[in-house]
């Protein structure tokens, strides 16, 4: 699969068959995030993956009841250092791992909805990095539905030179 077609492929997935994931995908999936561009290459951020099935189920209450949390196969949280760019730098590295999981034949679900504090006491995460943004990895057990995009006439305003 190519870029392009990892990119229409990919869609929030809020189903899974509750199958582990493969470790080598998994440290495939970090290695993409790893790579990804950062503003002077600082990396201001940091992943937290949790893969227990046990650990999964307990984070249900700390992501406001979304219950396919525990379907999933990996539940990944970026964090950040909260210096100047840390947020689109992280949001670029997950992007990145949401991309190759799409690729190796995962589903990948965005999660905006947590308990930051909830989640910084149920693993410790007071090491200077915060919480910004988690996701769920797994086998999807559905697939996304395509959303309405806007058309890129609607997005894009060309500047030519005549």
């Amino acid at each position: 699969m190519d870029v392009f077609e990892a990119v229409k492929e990919r869609g929030s997935i809020r189903k899974y068959k509750g199958e582990p994931i493969e470790q080598e995908d998994m440290e495939k999936m970090v290695e993409a995030a790893r790579l990804a561009p950062s503003a002077k290459n600082l990396q201001p951020w940091k992943l937290v993956v949790v893969q227990d099935p046990e650990v999964l189920k307990e984070l249900v209450p700390i992501c406001q009841g979304q219950r396919f949390v525990e379907g999933a196969g990996a539940f990944v949280i970026g964090m950040i250092d909260g210096s100047k760019w840390s947020e689109v730098d992280l949001s670029i590295a997950m992007d990145h791992l949401s991309l190759e999981a799409v690729e190796l034949g995962y589903g990948t679900c965005w999660i905006g909805a947590f308990d930051k504090e909830g989640l910084e006491r149920k693993f410790g995460l007071s090491d200077g990095y915060e919480p910004l943004v988690c996701m769920t990895v797994g086998v999807p057990a559905e697939k996304p539905r395509p959303p309405t995009k806007k058309s890129v006439e609607e997005l894009v305003e060309w500047v030519r030179v005549e």
